[in-house]
């Protein structure tokens, strides 16, 4: 009897096993066709940036005849691309340390201190992500051409640094106040001030936030149209990547495959880094939130 039953038990068990297996196998290959609808529109710019216009027009493969090498020498010499790609590298990466050393010195504050009014502040911060970036663009414009640095690059990245989200403020703010306060009282009685102490202990302690904050302010400059397309108005030679891809759609004619290499030009970059930094990306949002 209690080998029958054994058995019957083996049998209900092996039954469960298969039915989780198939179950498993039809939920894989669902993801699987949604992803590729996902990413086929990445896979089509990919594909179309080594066809001819006339073949991007000639239906909706992947697969090109032969690769064209000459749409990404026509963007890259011919459209300037190249040079607004050494643009972006620099507005990116020196608005970046300014919005880390800002917005983590704001976060250590809000995270760190308690000052009346504080709560209002943050209301107040909270308040500013619903106000869209259009309406910010001409009081922007009128501060840097009073400052005769509308048609630099300095006033660029200053204007795209200025444009930083709230959320890297909360973040920076919500990973501060986890650290245990020893640490700046063992700073205080070493002697140091509230800079060297932020900049010496409480920041390399935030590498995880830091990375996140770098990421998004990374995504944001380099992505950038509406301010970028304001300000280099005056001056074509401090374009971003961003401005020069819409250069190639011109009043009567659109350059397809030259614009398709001008984007595989501006979103590599972007995903080679996501793909190295995403770790650190989870850990400081993980972070952050348990704060």
């Amino acid at each position: 009897m209690d080998e029958e039953n054994s058995k019957n038990m083996s049998r209900y068990l092996n039954f469960i096993a298969e039915k989780n297996q198939v179950k498993y196998l039809i939920i894989t290959i669902a993801f699987i066709i949604f992803s590729f609808f996902w990413i086929y529109p990445l896979l089509w710019v990919l594909s179309a940036s080594f066809k001819t216009d006339f073949e991007i027009w000639g239906g909706l493969g992947l697969i090109p005849d032969r690769l064209v090498w000459e749409n990404f020498e026509r963007a890259w010499f011919g459209a300037n691309m190249g040079r607004y790609f050494f643009n972006t590298l620099i507005i990116t990466v020196v608005s970046v340390i300014i919005v880390v050393v800002t917005t983590g010195m704001f976060g250590y504050v809000i995270g760190r201190y308690s000052f009346p009014g504080k709560k209002i502040l943050i209301g107040i911060l909270i308040s500013t992500i619903f106000i869209p970036q259009g309406y910010t663009i001409i009081p922007v414009f009128d501060l840097l051409n009073n400052l005769n640095i509308s048609k630099n690059l300095i006033g660029l990245t200053l204007a795209t640094a200025g444009h930083t989200p709230v959320i890297y403020i909360l973040l920076f703010a919500g990973y501060f106040s986890r650290v245990p306060v020893e640490l700046e009282e063992a700073a205080k009685m070493d002697g140091a001030g509230f800079v060297r102490t932020f900049i010496s202990i409480m920041l390399p302690l935030t590498k995880p936030v830091v990375a996140t904050v770098s990421i998004l302010q990374v995504l944001h400059a380099w992505n950038d149209f509406l301010l970028p397309v304001v300000i280099t108005l005056g001056n074509p030679d401090i374009r971003t990547l961003s401005v020069g891809v819409y250069a190639f759609k011109g009043e009567y004619f659109v350059d397809w495959s030259g614009m398709a290499a001008a984007s595989v030009i501006t979103i590599l970059p972007i995903i080679i880094l996501f793909l190295f930094m995403q770790k650190y990306f989870v850990e400081g949002v993980q972070g952050a939130v348990k704060g």
